[in-house]
Protein backbone atom coordinates (compact mmCIF):
# COMPACT_ATOMS: atom_id res chain seq x y z
CA UNK A 1 0.00 0.00 0.00
CA UNK A 2 2.73 2.50 0.97
CA UNK A 3 4.77 1.80 -2.18
CA UNK A 4 1.77 2.34 -4.45
CA UNK A 5 0.84 5.50 -2.55
CA UNK A 6 4.35 6.93 -2.88
CA UNK A 7 4.48 6.06 -6.59
CA UNK A 8 1.25 8.01 -7.05
CA UNK A 9 2.56 10.99 -5.09
CA UNK A 10 5.79 11.02 -7.14
CA UNK A 11 3.79 10.99 -10.37
CA UNK A 12 1.62 13.88 -9.21
CA UNK A 13 4.72 15.79 -8.17
CA UNK A 14 6.47 15.26 -11.49
CA UNK A 15 3.49 15.66 -13.84
CA UNK A 16 1.35 18.29 -12.13
CA UNK A 17 3.06 20.03 -9.20
CA UNK A 18 6.44 20.69 -10.83
CA UNK A 19 5.20 22.15 -14.15
CA UNK A 20 3.03 24.65 -12.27
CA UNK A 21 5.39 25.47 -9.39
CA UNK A 22 6.88 28.61 -10.92
CA UNK A 23 3.44 29.98 -11.85
CA UNK A 24 2.13 29.22 -8.35
CA UNK A 25 5.12 31.10 -6.94
CA UNK A 26 5.00 34.01 -9.39
CA UNK A 27 1.30 34.69 -8.86
CA UNK A 28 1.08 33.67 -5.19
CA UNK A 29 -1.80 31.40 -6.09
CA UNK A 30 -3.08 28.17 -4.57
CA UNK A 31 -1.39 25.07 -6.11
CA UNK A 32 -4.69 23.73 -7.38
CA UNK A 33 -3.32 21.32 -9.95
CA UNK A 34 -1.32 19.31 -7.44
CA UNK A 35 -3.88 19.44 -4.63
CA UNK A 36 -6.77 18.45 -6.92
CA UNK A 37 -4.72 15.51 -8.21
CA UNK A 38 -3.98 14.41 -4.64
CA UNK A 39 -7.70 14.57 -3.90
CA UNK A 40 -8.45 12.55 -7.02
CA UNK A 41 -6.16 9.77 -5.79
CA UNK A 42 -7.65 9.94 -2.26
CA UNK A 43 -4.26 10.98 -0.90
CA UNK A 44 -5.89 13.35 1.60
CA UNK A 45 -7.30 10.33 3.43
CA UNK A 46 -4.29 8.07 2.92
CA UNK A 47 -3.49 7.98 6.64
CA UNK A 48 -7.07 7.41 7.80
CA UNK A 49 -7.33 3.88 9.26
CA UNK A 50 -8.70 1.21 6.96
CA UNK A 51 -11.55 0.43 9.36
CA UNK A 52 -12.82 3.96 8.74
CA UNK A 53 -12.49 3.57 4.97
CA UNK A 54 -9.10 5.23 4.55
CA UNK A 55 -5.89 4.04 2.99
CA UNK A 56 -4.21 3.01 6.23
CA UNK A 57 -0.87 4.34 4.96
CA UNK A 58 1.85 4.55 7.62
CA UNK A 59 3.05 7.82 9.09
CA UNK A 60 6.60 7.31 7.70
CA UNK A 61 5.04 7.01 4.23
CA UNK A 62 3.18 10.29 4.76
CA UNK A 63 6.47 11.92 5.77
CA UNK A 64 8.15 10.52 2.66
CA UNK A 65 5.29 11.88 0.54
CA UNK A 66 5.97 15.36 1.95
CA UNK A 67 9.60 14.93 0.91
CA UNK A 68 8.65 13.82 -2.61
CA UNK A 69 6.24 16.73 -3.11
CA UNK A 70 8.83 19.14 -1.71
CA UNK A 71 11.20 18.15 -4.50
CA UNK A 72 8.70 19.50 -7.03
CA UNK A 73 6.65 22.30 -5.44
CA UNK A 74 7.13 23.65 -1.95
CA UNK A 75 3.61 25.11 -1.74
CA UNK A 76 1.93 21.85 -2.75
CA UNK A 77 4.05 20.01 -0.20
CA UNK A 78 3.22 22.50 2.55
CA UNK A 79 -0.54 22.32 1.93
CA UNK A 80 -0.37 18.52 1.93
CA UNK A 81 1.77 18.39 5.08
CA UNK A 82 -0.41 20.81 7.05
CA UNK A 83 -3.53 18.85 6.12
CA UNK A 84 -1.86 15.60 7.19
CA UNK A 85 -0.82 17.14 10.52
CA UNK A 86 -4.51 17.67 11.30
CA UNK A 87 -5.49 14.19 10.08
CA UNK A 88 -2.78 12.46 12.11
CA UNK A 89 -3.74 14.49 15.18
CA UNK A 90 -7.37 13.42 14.87
CA UNK A 91 -6.44 9.78 14.27
CA UNK A 92 -4.25 9.72 17.38
CA UNK A 93 -6.98 11.20 19.62
CA UNK A 94 -10.17 9.38 18.63
CA UNK A 95 -10.94 8.10 22.15
CA UNK A 96 -14.49 9.06 23.14
CA UNK A 97 -14.82 11.11 19.96
CA UNK A 98 -17.53 9.43 17.89
CA UNK A 99 -18.19 12.59 15.89
CA UNK A 100 -14.57 12.63 14.78
CA UNK A 101 -14.70 9.00 13.64
CA UNK A 102 -17.71 9.88 11.51
CA UNK A 103 -15.86 12.92 10.24
CA UNK A 104 -12.92 10.82 9.06
CA UNK A 105 -15.34 8.63 7.07
CA UNK A 106 -16.67 11.80 5.46
CA UNK A 107 -13.10 12.94 4.78
CA UNK A 108 -12.48 9.69 2.89
CA UNK A 109 -15.62 10.10 0.78
CA UNK A 110 -15.33 13.82 0.06
CA UNK A 111 -11.54 14.40 0.30
CA UNK A 112 -12.08 17.40 2.51
CA UNK A 113 -9.10 19.72 2.97
CA UNK A 114 -8.35 20.77 6.57
CA UNK A 115 -6.54 23.98 7.49
CA UNK A 116 -5.16 24.94 10.89
CA UNK A 117 -5.94 28.07 12.92
CA UNK A 118 -3.44 28.04 15.78
CA UNK A 119 -1.78 31.47 15.54
CA UNK A 120 -3.54 34.34 17.28
CA UNK A 121 -3.00 38.03 17.92
CA UNK A 122 -2.17 38.77 21.53
CA UNK A 123 -0.39 35.50 22.37
CA UNK A 124 3.14 36.48 21.37
CA UNK A 125 3.29 33.59 18.92
CA UNK A 126 2.83 30.98 21.66
CA UNK A 127 0.65 28.14 20.38
CA UNK A 128 -0.08 26.90 23.90
CA UNK A 129 -2.06 30.03 24.78
CA UNK A 130 -5.33 31.39 23.40
CA UNK A 131 -7.32 34.60 23.70
CA UNK A 132 -10.43 33.40 21.87
CA UNK A 133 -12.78 31.14 23.82
CA UNK A 134 -15.72 28.84 23.22
CA UNK A 135 -18.97 30.51 24.22
CA UNK A 136 -22.11 28.43 24.68
CA UNK A 137 -25.66 29.70 24.32
CA UNK A 138 -28.45 27.17 24.36
CA UNK A 139 -27.24 24.19 22.36
CA UNK A 140 -24.87 26.19 20.16
CA UNK A 141 -21.19 26.92 20.67
CA UNK A 142 -19.30 29.76 19.02
CA UNK A 143 -15.98 31.59 18.93
CA UNK A 144 -14.30 34.58 17.31
CA UNK A 145 -10.54 34.45 16.79
CA UNK A 146 -8.10 36.96 15.28
CA UNK A 147 -5.53 34.90 13.39
CA UNK A 148 -2.49 36.66 11.84
CA UNK A 149 -2.12 33.84 9.30
CA UNK A 150 -4.34 31.00 8.12
CA UNK A 151 -2.64 28.96 5.41
CA UNK A 152 -4.97 28.23 2.46
CA UNK A 153 -7.92 29.15 4.68
CA UNK A 154 -10.06 30.32 1.77
CA UNK A 155 -9.53 26.98 0.01
CA UNK A 156 -10.11 24.72 3.01
CA UNK A 157 -13.29 22.73 3.59
CA UNK A 158 -12.74 22.62 7.34
CA UNK A 159 -10.77 24.53 9.98
CA UNK A 160 -9.09 23.02 13.06
CA UNK A 161 -8.87 25.85 15.59
CA UNK A 162 -7.35 26.26 19.06
CA UNK A 163 -9.44 28.23 21.56
CA UNK A 164 -9.89 28.43 25.33
CA UNK A 165 -12.35 25.92 26.72
CA UNK A 166 -14.65 28.67 28.06
CA UNK A 167 -14.65 32.45 28.56
CA UNK A 168 -13.43 32.06 32.16
CA UNK A 169 -10.72 29.50 31.28
CA UNK A 170 -7.02 30.25 31.64
CA UNK A 171 -5.07 31.04 28.43
CA UNK A 172 -3.50 27.57 28.50
CA UNK A 173 -6.77 25.69 29.06
CA UNK A 174 -7.33 25.04 25.35
CA UNK A 175 -9.34 22.74 23.13
CA UNK A 176 -9.37 22.02 19.42
CA UNK A 177 -12.53 22.62 17.41
CA UNK A 178 -13.16 21.33 13.88
CA UNK A 179 -15.64 23.46 11.97
CA UNK A 180 -16.96 23.15 8.42
CA UNK A 181 -16.92 25.93 5.85
CA UNK A 182 -20.70 26.43 6.14
CA UNK A 183 -20.30 26.91 9.92
CA UNK A 184 -17.51 29.46 9.56
CA UNK A 185 -16.99 32.97 8.26
CA UNK A 186 -13.58 34.39 7.36
CA UNK A 187 -13.04 38.13 7.39
CA UNK A 188 -9.71 38.78 5.69
CA UNK A 189 -7.57 41.30 7.57
CA UNK A 190 -4.43 41.47 5.45
CA UNK A 191 -2.80 40.71 2.12
CA UNK A 192 -0.46 37.92 1.03
CA UNK A 193 2.59 38.96 -0.97
CA UNK A 194 5.47 37.22 0.86
CA UNK A 195 9.03 36.39 -0.10
CA UNK A 196 8.54 32.62 -0.18
CA UNK A 197 5.91 29.88 0.19
CA UNK A 198 3.71 32.19 -1.81
CA UNK A 199 1.31 29.48 -2.92
CA UNK A 200 0.18 28.72 0.63
CA UNK A 201 -2.06 31.80 0.45
CA UNK A 202 -1.86 32.66 4.15
CA UNK A 203 -3.31 36.11 4.93
CA UNK A 204 -4.77 36.98 8.30
CA UNK A 205 -8.44 36.48 9.13
CA UNK A 206 -10.96 37.07 11.84
CA UNK A 207 -12.46 33.59 12.13
CA UNK A 208 -16.01 33.25 13.43
CA UNK A 209 -17.81 29.94 13.83
CA UNK A 210 -20.99 28.41 15.25
CA UNK A 211 -21.12 24.65 15.89
CA UNK A 212 -22.46 21.93 18.20
CA UNK A 213 -20.38 20.92 21.23
CA UNK A 214 -19.62 17.47 19.75
CA UNK A 215 -17.17 19.14 17.35
CA UNK A 216 -14.84 19.96 20.23
CA UNK A 217 -12.11 17.34 20.43
CA UNK A 218 -12.41 15.74 23.90
CA UNK A 219 -8.64 15.50 24.48
CA UNK A 220 -7.27 18.75 25.98
CA UNK A 221 -4.87 20.61 23.74
CA UNK A 222 -2.29 20.55 26.55
CA UNK A 223 -1.98 16.82 25.76
CA UNK A 224 -2.52 17.01 22.01
CA UNK A 225 0.28 19.55 21.55
CA UNK A 226 3.25 17.51 22.89
CA UNK A 227 1.88 14.07 22.03
CA UNK A 228 0.91 14.83 18.45
CA UNK A 229 0.68 18.27 16.90
CA UNK A 230 4.15 19.63 17.66
CA UNK A 231 6.29 16.57 16.84
CA UNK A 232 4.16 15.69 13.80
CA UNK A 233 4.38 19.25 12.48
CA UNK A 234 8.14 19.38 12.87
CA UNK A 235 8.64 15.97 11.27
CA UNK A 236 6.46 16.63 8.21
CA UNK A 237 7.75 20.16 7.72
CA UNK A 238 11.37 19.01 7.97
CA UNK A 239 10.71 16.33 5.34
CA UNK A 240 9.33 18.82 2.84
CA UNK A 241 12.22 21.24 3.55
CA UNK A 242 14.58 18.34 2.89
CA UNK A 243 12.76 17.73 -0.39
CA UNK A 244 13.21 21.36 -1.47
CA UNK A 245 16.90 21.30 -0.51
CA UNK A 246 17.40 17.99 -2.32
CA UNK A 247 16.01 19.41 -5.54
CA UNK A 248 18.26 22.46 -5.17
CA UNK A 249 21.24 20.12 -4.79
CA UNK A 250 20.13 18.08 -7.81
CA UNK A 251 19.95 21.23 -9.92
CA UNK A 252 23.45 22.27 -8.87
CA UNK A 253 24.76 18.78 -9.67
CA UNK A 254 23.12 18.94 -13.10
CA UNK A 255 24.88 22.25 -13.67
CA UNK A 256 28.29 20.79 -12.76
CA UNK A 257 27.71 17.76 -14.96
CA UNK A 258 26.75 20.02 -17.88
CA UNK A 259 29.97 21.97 -17.36
CA UNK A 260 31.97 18.72 -17.28
CA UNK A 261 30.57 17.63 -20.63
CA UNK A 262 31.93 20.79 -22.23
CA UNK A 263 35.49 19.83 -21.19
CA UNK A 264 35.78 16.03 -21.12
CA UNK A 265 38.51 14.72 -18.86
CA UNK A 266 38.58 17.84 -16.66
CA UNK A 267 36.91 18.29 -13.29
CA UNK A 268 35.00 21.58 -13.25
CA UNK A 269 36.09 23.96 -10.47
CA UNK A 270 32.52 24.00 -9.15
CA UNK A 271 32.74 20.27 -8.38
CA UNK A 272 34.59 20.92 -5.13
CA UNK A 273 31.81 23.22 -3.97
CA UNK A 274 29.31 20.52 -4.92
CA UNK A 275 31.16 18.08 -2.68
CA UNK A 276 30.91 20.50 0.24
CA UNK A 277 27.23 20.95 -0.53
CA UNK A 278 26.64 17.21 -0.39
CA UNK A 279 28.00 17.22 3.16
CA UNK A 280 25.52 19.94 4.14
CA UNK A 281 22.65 18.03 2.55
CA UNK A 282 23.70 14.81 4.28
CA UNK A 283 23.63 16.54 7.66
CA UNK A 284 20.11 17.76 6.98
CA UNK A 285 18.96 14.33 5.81
CA UNK A 286 20.45 12.61 8.87
CA UNK A 287 18.70 15.00 11.26
CA UNK A 288 15.34 14.61 9.50
CA UNK A 289 15.53 10.82 9.36
CA UNK A 290 16.60 10.50 12.98
CA UNK A 291 13.73 12.73 14.06
CA UNK A 292 11.23 10.43 12.36
CA UNK A 293 12.87 7.35 13.89
CA UNK A 294 12.73 8.90 17.38
CA UNK A 295 9.04 9.67 16.96
CA UNK A 296 8.22 6.16 15.79
CA UNK A 297 9.96 4.68 18.83
CA UNK A 298 8.30 6.97 21.39
CA UNK A 299 5.04 6.27 23.21
CA UNK A 300 2.59 8.96 24.36
CA UNK A 301 4.14 9.18 27.83
CA UNK A 302 7.62 9.68 26.44
CA UNK A 303 6.46 12.32 23.97
CA UNK A 304 5.17 14.38 26.89
CA UNK A 305 8.56 14.49 28.61
CA UNK A 306 10.69 17.62 28.58
CA UNK A 307 13.47 15.74 26.83
CA UNK A 308 11.12 14.79 23.98
CA UNK A 309 9.82 18.35 23.64
CA UNK A 310 13.42 19.56 23.37
CA UNK A 311 14.21 16.85 20.82
CA UNK A 312 11.49 17.85 18.38
CA UNK A 313 11.94 21.55 18.96
CA UNK A 314 15.58 21.10 17.99
CA UNK A 315 14.60 19.09 14.92
CA UNK A 316 12.58 22.04 13.72
CA UNK A 317 15.34 24.55 14.44
CA UNK A 318 18.07 22.46 12.84
CA UNK A 319 16.11 21.60 9.69
CA UNK A 320 14.78 25.12 9.19
CA UNK A 321 18.29 26.57 9.39
CA UNK A 322 20.05 23.88 7.37
CA UNK A 323 17.63 23.75 4.42
CA UNK A 324 18.19 27.36 3.27
CA UNK A 325 21.91 26.85 3.85
CA UNK A 326 21.85 24.03 1.29
CA UNK A 327 19.82 26.12 -1.15
CA UNK A 328 22.20 29.05 -0.82
CA UNK A 329 25.11 26.67 -1.40
CA UNK A 330 23.40 25.40 -4.54
CA UNK A 331 23.15 28.97 -5.78
CA UNK A 332 26.87 29.45 -5.14
CA UNK A 333 27.63 26.35 -7.24
CA UNK A 334 25.51 27.49 -10.17
CA UNK A 335 26.36 31.16 -10.01
CA UNK A 336 24.34 33.46 -12.23
CA UNK A 337 22.41 30.65 -13.92
CA UNK A 338 21.18 29.50 -10.50
CA UNK A 339 20.39 33.08 -9.51
CA UNK A 340 18.24 33.70 -12.59
CA UNK A 341 14.62 32.55 -12.55
CA UNK A 342 14.43 31.29 -16.11
CA UNK A 343 17.04 28.53 -16.28
CA UNK A 344 16.89 24.79 -15.53
CA UNK A 345 19.38 25.40 -12.72
CA UNK A 346 17.43 28.16 -10.96
CA UNK A 347 17.15 27.77 -7.17
CA UNK A 348 15.73 31.19 -6.26
CA UNK A 349 12.30 29.76 -5.44
CA UNK A 350 13.90 27.00 -3.38
CA UNK A 351 15.90 29.49 -1.33
CA UNK A 352 12.94 31.79 -0.75
CA UNK A 353 10.64 28.91 0.21
CA UNK A 354 13.09 27.49 2.74
CA UNK A 355 13.72 30.92 4.25
CA UNK A 356 10.14 30.79 5.53
CA UNK A 357 11.02 27.72 7.62
CA UNK A 358 12.54 29.62 10.52
CA UNK A 359 9.38 31.75 10.80
CA UNK A 360 6.87 28.90 10.98
CA UNK A 361 6.70 29.00 14.76
CA UNK A 362 9.61 31.43 15.01
CA UNK A 363 12.92 29.83 15.93
CA UNK A 364 13.60 32.54 18.49
CA UNK A 365 10.32 31.69 20.21
CA UNK A 366 11.35 28.01 20.28
CA UNK A 367 14.77 28.92 21.67
CA UNK A 368 13.07 30.86 24.47
CA UNK A 369 10.95 27.81 25.26
CA UNK A 370 14.00 25.54 25.17
CA UNK A 371 15.91 27.88 27.46
CA UNK A 372 13.30 27.43 30.17
CA UNK A 373 13.12 23.67 29.67
CA UNK A 374 16.89 23.26 29.87
CA UNK A 375 16.84 24.69 33.37
CA UNK A 376 14.65 21.85 34.66
CA UNK A 377 15.01 18.91 32.24
CA UNK A 378 17.11 16.08 33.67
CA UNK A 379 17.69 13.94 30.57
CA UNK A 380 18.44 15.73 27.30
Amino acid sequence: MSDAFLDTVRRIGEELAAPNADDVDRNARFPREGVDALKGEKALSAHVPEQLGGGGVSFPAIARACFELGRHCGATAMVFSMHQIEVETIVRHLDDADWYSDYLRRLVDEQRLIASVTSEAGTGGEMGRSVAAVETKGGTCSFEKQAPTVSYGAEADDLFTTVRRAPDAEPGDQVLVLTHKDQTTLEQTGTWDPLGMRGTCSPGYIVRAEFPAEQILPTPFSRVMPESMVPISHILWSHLWLGIATDAFDRSRAFVRAAAKQKPGETPPQAARLSHLLTELSLLRAEVESGLADFEEADRERLSTLASVLRFNNLKIAASEQAPRVCQGAMAVGGIVAFKNDTPFSVGRHLRDTMSASLMVANERIHQTNAGLLLVAKDV
